[in-house]
């Protein structure tokens, strides 16, 4: 049975559930996948009794993904991994209408944000679920007592792989972890396809900036950053790549994008996204030269990629000149205009992914609980990839969900790709 929290949830206003089911129900049907997954959990309960911890962004896509996990059987408790993402009609929703206990208000505190946090710690969760890493590291710094009652937890990001990673190679990691990042249906369509449109969605809602041609500067071209860097090239910016991966700085300029080092790139661009998963990849150093009136966003986890400590040290508070955008003025007499507060671009100005992507994320998210659930006796305390197995279910039931059919291979060419005797005839 699930410990009691002292309160049931904790949301901005109980009365905006209506619209948070409406918007449930339309992002659901975007996402077939998850669907039917669903309906097997529903049948099956795979989850059943088990308490399941999440911290992820609370959006209609999320909520899909915690109906799936309840239809499962877990006993679930949400709140928020970025204080801006949170969608308040969602939240009550969930808490209201679906029987979710979620714990977040949109533009939430870091004190109401930890505090929201270990209100879902409160619950005794035996599996968790991140994005971003901050529930396991909570359980590793302040509620140690608990990290012991967990079976296993997933991740949802590049930002919590890497932390959760250091933790395994440090030998503190006290369970295993599923890195979802890793699938191949999450990465290679939620992070370009996804984060691609869903960046330039909050960059342009936010500014209302044209970007047919800008110097549009992409700092990092992992998955993330190429899916940025393709969306942007296709609006008719001029895309600048700043990289340190000498293999992924080749692949930018064969993909037909100038490359440079941070401190060229800031003295000519005019909008900067950050898509690291790195502390200060955007430096007090690089503002300080870029030309006035020069955008800058993030798009990864954190907002640390930004230096916006340093920033505010040189320039001061700065002042909101628009909803999500924030001027500040340098020593120099140039204005640099941060987005969102450097946090998640998409998220904090948009509305994150499309539903119809976050839906093969999502499926990652439910079947690697599953097999959590399965399998966590025989784990060790690492980082997992999502078992290939389950990337293909998933890439079969998008396919399936899409109308698309492909070929199989025949008993002969089986044989052939088994056999080392065959060769040239």
């Amino acid at each position: 049975m699930a410990v009691s929290t002292k309160t049931n949830y904790d949301i901005k206003d109980a009365g905006l559930a209506p619209e948070g089911v409406r918007r449930i129900e339309w992002a659901d049907r975007q996402m077939p996948v998850l669907r039917l997954i669903r309906d097997r959990f529903e049948k099956e309960k795979p989850l059943a009794g088990l308490r399941l911890g999440a911290c992820l962004h609370v959006t209609t896509e999320t909520a899909n993904l915690m109906r799936t996990l309840k239809a499962g059987g877990a006993e679930l408790a949400l709140c928020a991994s970025n204080p801006l993402s949170t969608q308040d009609d969602v939240a009550a929703a969930l808490s209201t209408e679906y029987g979710i206990p979620t714990f977040a208000i949109t533009g939430e505190d870091n004190v109401t944000y930890y505090k929201h946090l270990n209100q879902v710690l409160d619950t005794e969760p035996q599996i968790t679920m991140d994005d971003g890493a901050d529930l396991v590291s909570a359980l590793h710094k302040d509620r140690t007592d608990l990290a012991q009652k967990v079976i296993g937890s997933t991740e949802e990001t590049t930002t919590g792989v890497i932390r959760l990673t250091a933790m395994a190679k440090a030998k503190v990691l006290k369970f295993p972890v599923v890195a979802v990042n890793e699938a191949n249906t999450k990465h290679m369509f939620d992070n370009r396809y996804g984060t691609g449109q869903s960046t330039l969605d909050g960059v342009i809602r936010a500014t209302n900036v044209l970007l047919a041609g800008k110097k549009l500067v992409v700092v990092g071209y992992g998955w993330c950053g190429k899916g940025v860097a393709m969306r942007a090239k296709g609006m008719g910016a001029n895309v600048i790549v700043c990289e340190i991966d000498p293999l992924r700085a080749l692949e930018a300029v064969m993909d037909g994008f100038s490359v440079m080092p941070m401190a060229d790139a800031a003295k000519v661009g005019e909008i900067f996204i950050s898509v690291t998963g790195n502390i200060h990849a955007i430096d007090l150093k690089h503002m300080l030269a870029m030309p006035d009136g020069a955008l800058i966003a993030n798009s990864g986890h954190f907002n640390v990629e930004i230096n916006l400590r340093g920033l505010q040290e040189t320039a001061g508070e700065g002042r909101r000149v628009r909803e999500f955008v924030d001027e500040y003025l340098l020593p120099s007499g140039k204005r640099v205009y941060v987005l969102g507060e450097g946090r998640l671009i998409n998220l904090a100005a948009a509305e994150g992914h499309p539903a119809v992507v976050m839906d093969m994320s999502f499926a990652n998210q439910a079947l690697s609980a599953e097999y959590v659930v399965r399998n966590y006796a025989k784990l060790k305390k690492q980082v997992y990839v999502v078992p290939k197995v389950i990337d293909d279910e998933i890439a079969r039931l998008k396919l399936i969900s899409m109308g698309v059919k492909i070929d199989k291979l025949t008993p002969e060419q089986k044989k052939y790709l088994n056999s080392w005797e065959e060769g040239t005839e």
